[in-house]
């Protein structure tokens, strides 16, 4: 693919694919537009780069579509001195993202072969202050109160309130909850001690590992 049809195909994926989901916030068509998704894909996979479509990353994980990272991301309203805590690191793609949208972001995957592939790619981006942490977010030690937007790039089988309590004050966090074939995508505002749930849009998205089922699901 030479370097035009590559800015022709950028061009297409912002304002033919993610433009007509409502998504209208500039600073998220620029970055969707201008960070290279190609570089983040699988080499397999390379020619579904821009594509409306998911792509495999091992692991029974998925590279989201763009037009729902894009929402996510939108969703977010990121700020350029935003603390974000993102709970699957993935391709490293939405990472790179959210480092460029914010100030710092502290990235955590189980899988050491995502967090090693993506600290590749990050770095051949010049991208510094992403922090890629191998483990369980939802086991690890983070600071109360710690982060102004929560991404969580895996669904949940039901809406837990554990995320709410890393939030600062003003801070977002997106989620996905449900189970498959149908699940909600979810955005929780903190206003002071309120969290303000909107419910944004119905899709379906692999679960994260490491978590309890339904049944007895708690933290």
């Amino acid at each position: 693919m030479t370097i035009a049809n590559d800015k022709d195909a950028h061009f297409n994926m912002a304002y033919q694919q993610i433009r007509p989901w409502d998504v209208w916030d500039d600073r998220v068509l620029d970055i969707m537009m201008d960070l290279p998704r190609e570089q983040f894909v699988p080499l397999a996979y390379r020619s579904l780069a821009f594509a409306d479509t998911r792509i495999p990353l091992g692991h029974g994980q998925v590279m989201m579509e763009p037009r729902l990272e894009a929402r996510m991301l939108q969703s977010l309203a990121i700020q350029p001195d935003d603390q974000i805590l993102e709970i699957g690191t993935g391709s490293g793609f939405v990472t790179a993202c959210l480092a460029t949208l914010g100030n710092t972001v502290t990235s955590y995957d189980i899988h050491d072969a995502f967090i090693q592939t993506a600290a590749e790619k990050l770095s051949l981006q010049g991208i510094g202050n992403a922090h890629l942490q191998l483990g369980n977010a939802f086991s690890a030690e983070l600071p109360a109160e710690g982060f102004d937007a929560i991404a969580v790039t895996g669904s949940l089988s039901q809406y837990s309130d554990h995320l709410e309590r890393l939030l600062s004050p003003g801070g977002r966090l997106f989620m996905i909850v449900g189970t498959s074939p149908v699940m909600e995508a979810m955005l929780v505002t903190r206003r002071g001690d309120e969290f303000i749930q909107d419910h944004l849009f119905e899709t379906d998205l692999p679960s994260l590992e490491l978590l309890p089922q339904v049944s007895g699901f708690s933290f």
